[in-house]
């Protein structure tokens, strides 16, 4: 039997989490500040420790190197409703062995407690010492908790992340924390909008150029991933690279070294990688216009930033935020009202954080340095404008190269069959059938008409696929 020190000022918490310990057999002592569980701990000698950051007198990211003093390495599991980028990589500074925000289910804490109790974690990792700042990413959503602790996790590491979200989410902001918390935050950060570099002089201004080596090179010229040594390469928009650097990129990252065009002398560069994308990067992948191999070099490690839709609860401390750096150093500013807060919690966001900064520095404009009313918002934007058409073929195209490949498939099988054309209507048909009777709410008749086909027809065709017009 195990022993489980549980500290938490919540009586609540401290009752649900012994009766979890206890359900899986194991003993369960509870503590309701730090000072308390330090007295008692020398003498329980836990297995685990459940430890919330936020306790009367003693916080519980002070008090972990106190534990370690008096219990050695024992696995802290810290537990949080109030967690930032900054409590999410101090507690992995501090060796903890998971950190869990509030409100949590069970299952995520009995999962963590069993990884813990057989893990025999007795060494402290040695974690780099992080700056305190904390750049601009703000929230306290479950989503957003989740994507500190991952970059409080990637950063103690030198592994390359790969930054997913829509645009205006934040993933420069998240590449910098990366950057700002891990072990090269005294190199250089270097960010690349990949999007915004000529196709024609991409190779040049990453890998740098000899003088002579084309027409215009009048003298040598470092290149981007040179400039990162010692730092951090930030590669916005990843998935616009051409395919003729891929290749150059992908040797680059695996040797460590680089050629700049015009020579046939290596350069050696130490650099960590963080890249971005809005596109879905393995889709293009499978259509070939990005490597495989390139793709699993970036992407060790994946984080999905979400959409502020996703989050609207975020949206009152972000306000606060930007009103905030609007305002400057000024004692008085702009203030936002309930209604007009009300009407930016009921908006689309579309485009994401960013917009919802530009709507805030629109109204402070308007309002003049009053208060900020529903009126002086601007108008939402319409999603029309932030669909991406450009990078998403047609779903004809899609439908079409879908059935050339299971034609493919089925004719290189080596069962062969005879009857490959009543095979893809079946597959075809029933979707089809479905969705329209759906949509029509079970009107054969209009149904029918829609499709093209007489009622009869229509009908014969719902009792094949066992469809109910219902």
């Amino acid at each position: 039997m195990s022993k489980l020190l549980v500290v938490d000022d919540e009586q609540s918490i401290c009752w649900g989490l012994s009766r979890l310990g206890e359900s899986i057999g194991h003993e369960v002592v509870t503590a309701s500040s730090a000072e308390q569980a330090l007295d008692a701990v020398e003498d329980v000698q836990p297995d685990v420790i459940v430890l919330d950051v936020r306790l009367p007198g003693m916080d519980g990211l002070t008090a972990i190197d106190q534990f370690r003093e008096r219990v050695g390495q024992v696995p802290i599991i810290v537990i949080t409703a109030y967690g930032d980028l900054e409590t999410a990589v101090e507690s992995v500074r501090n060796g903890a062995f998971e950190y869990i925000v509030k409100p949590f289910d069970v299952d995520t804490v009995q999962h963590a407690l069993v990884r813990a109790l057989a893990s025999g974690q007795r060494e402290l990792v040695n974690q780099p010492q992080v700056a305190r700042h904390t750049g601009a990413l703000v929230g306290r959503s479950v989503a957003m908790q989740e994507v500190f602790k991952q970059i409080a996790l990637t950063a103690a590491s030198d592994a390359s992340v790969l930054l997913c979200g829509e645009s205006g989410t934040g993933k420069e902001l998240a590449a910098r924390a990366i950057h700002q918390f891990g072990h090269r935050a005294d190199g250089p950060f270097v960010p690349v909008n990949v999007a915004s570099l000529s196709p024609s002089l991409a190779e040049s201004e990453l890998f740098g150029h000899v003088r002579g080596a084309f027409t215009g090179a009048d003298q040598d010229r470092v290149g981007l991933l040179v400039q990162a040594d010692g730092g951090t390469l930030f590669l916005d928009e990843v998935a616009d690279i051409p395919p003729s650097v891929q290749v150059k990129l992908l040797r680059a990252l695996d040797q460590a070294e680089i050629f700049p065009v015009g020579t046939g002398e290596p350069v050696k560069t130490d650099f960590r990688v963080v890249s971005a994308t809005h596109q879905d990067l393995l889709a293009n992948v499978r259509d070939g216009n990005f490597r495989h191999d390139l793709y699993f070099r970036l992407a060790a490690y994946c984080i999905d930033i979400p959409p502020l839709r996703d989050r609207l609860e975020d949206i009152g401390e972000l306000v606060q935020h930007f009103l905030g750096a609007l305002r400057g150093e000024r004692d008085s500013g702009p203030v936002l009202s309930d209604a007009a807060l009300g009407e930016l919690k009921q908006r689309g966001w579309h485009g994401n954080v960013r917009e919802l900064r530009n709507a805030l520095e629109h109204a402070v404009i308007v309002a003049r340095g009053g208060v900020i009313e529903p009126y002086h918002l601007p108008k939402p934007m319409v999603a029309s404008l932030f669909a991406t058409h450009d990078h998403e073929p047609p779903l004809e195209d899609s439908i079409a190269a879908l059935i050339e490949r299971w034609t493919e498939a089925k004719l290189g099988d080596t069962e062969e069959a005879d009857d490959l054309y009543e095979q893809m209507l079946r597959l075809v048909e029933a979707p089809l059938f479905h969705a329209i009777i759906e949509k029509h709410h079970g009107q054969c008749a209009s149904a029918a008409r829609r499709l093209g086909l007489h009622r009869t027809t229509l009908r014969k065709k719902l009792d094949q696929y066992d469809i109910s017009e219902e």
